[in-house]
């Protein structure tokens, strides 16, 4: 199994920034990939960023040339960077690991942007 632990959330004006982290623990050499997901109140959880092991990344149209989806390998952390942030990406902020074809999902965290 693995362990997702996400940080970094918060309230941010429209415009602002912030920087999501997500550490993992547990079985983490059977990672094959991991990303970041979001669900506002009322919809569907979506797709914001991924990463592959080989350091590929695809974006969700609605955050291309805004957020930066990077991973530390030395320290088993996932990053996504936010900026210019709209009032449109608040969410609850999800990381995700693709552990042999499962998805491990850690408990989200909180995301509000003021406009």
């Amino acid at each position: 199994q693995v362990q997702l632990v996400e940080s970094g959330g918060g309230l941010v004006q429209a415009g602002g920034s912030l920087r999501l982290s997500c550490v993992a623990s547990g079985r983490i050499l059977r990672i094959n990939g991991m990303g970041w997901y979001r669900q506002a109140p009322g919809k569907q959880r979506e797709l914001v960023a991924t990463i592959t092991n080989f350091g590929t990344t695809n974006y969700a149209d609605s955050v291309k040339g805004r957020f930066t989806i990077s991973r530390d390998s030395a320290k088993n952390t996932l990053y996504l960077e936010m900026n210019n942030l709209k009032a449109e990406d608040t969410a609850v902020y999800y990381c995700n690991a693709n552990v042999g074809g499962f998805g491990s999902w850690g408990q989200g965290t909180q995301v509000t942007v003021s406009s």
